[in-house]
């Protein structure tokens, strides 16, 4: 989608520091980390949110979700816990309007989250 930071990312044409990635998922460094460990996972598939997400997309949630757990286990918060959050429409705290998980990790997570 023309304008999507997400999509340039996902596309190579926006820098981004990529720390897993195959034909459907990317997973980088949020610019703004909320933790020691702080991941995005993106599909490389522009769509708007969770909540735009069809049956036909099932695969693909999956795919990022263990992604997520992936990217988890080579930073090493796999095995002491982390937090996967994705956020639906600007009231929640959604900036970027492409489906994403954020990954964070590597401090305890107080609830409820802010």
């Amino acid at each position: 989608m023309k304008g999507c930071v997400f999509c340039d990312i996902a596309e190579g044409r926006a820098p981004a520091t990529i720390v897993l990635e195959d034909p459907e998922v990317v997973a980088f460094r949020d610019l703004n980390p909320q933790a020691p460990v702080h991941v995005l996972v993106i599909p490389r598939r522009h769509i708007g949110s969770a909540a735009d997400l069809t049956e036909a997309d099932d695969p693909l949630w999956g795919r990022m979700l263990r992604t997520a757990r992936s990217v988890a286990e080579q930073e090493g918060v796999a095995d002491r816990g982390y937090r996967l959050v994705t956020n639906i429409g600007r009231e929640s705290g959604q900036t970027v309007e492409h489906l994403h998980l954020h990954l964070l990790g590597g401090r305890r997570m107080t609830w409820p989250p802010g």
